[in-house]
């Protein structure tokens, strides 16, 4: 496994690493983003629920990346049909992120006084980021060959979310 990790990151780049480095930097740019929005609704009377669960979320996401940096094969061939579906789920992640603007963090942050978006996906979906995470956890694994890291964390995925979503609801249901 080791020689793999290392197979990834001294050769010259593939696809697979390529993907990998992506994900890595899309990640952390969102927890970047996500701690500044949070301070910044913290600051403006904001308040966090549903603390409790959140270092399972990162703890979940993180080992998703190892997991699949592990023991990705970094020749596998992404199948071009799995590769379109990572690139819309993405657009959707985009689309999701600049519809929720100063409003979106990894946490839940909520006040009397916050807009409730309903803009952009929020008019169709409820919980559009959820969807994103959801698809990508399945796709990513499944594009690098790797189906029982799709489903393993698939599962894991949903016990969390289940939690997360009702905590969500129910901070969004006080708000109106």
């Amino acid at each position: 496994m080791t020689d793999q990790l290392g197979a990834i990151f001294t050769t010259s780049p593939t696809p697979v690493t390529w993907m990998l480095v992506y994900i890595v930097v899309q990640r952390l740019g969102e927890l970047v983003h996500a701690n500044r929005n949070t301070k910044r609704l913290l600051g403006e009377g904001g308040q966090e629920h549903g603390a409790d669960h959140y270092h399972y979320f990162i703890f979940l996401h993180s080992a998703w990346i190892a997991v699949i940096a592990l023991l990705v094969d970094p020749q596998h061939v992404i199948h071009p049909a799995m590769l379109v579906l990572f690139v819309v789920t993405q657009v959707l992640r985009v689309w999701t992120l600049a519809s929720i603007g100063r409003w979106w963090t990894t946490r839940i942050i909520s006040a009397p006084h916050f807009d409730r978006v309903k803009r952009g996906p929020y008019k169709y979906i409820s919980h559009p980021n959820y969807l994103v995470v959801v698809l990508e956890i399945a796709i990513v694994p499944l594009m690098l060959g790797l189906p029982w890291v799709a489903l393993v964390f698939s599962i894991l995925n949903a016990v969390l979310l289940r939690h997360r979503i009702g905590v969500e609801n129910q901070v969004l249901g006080e708000r109106g």
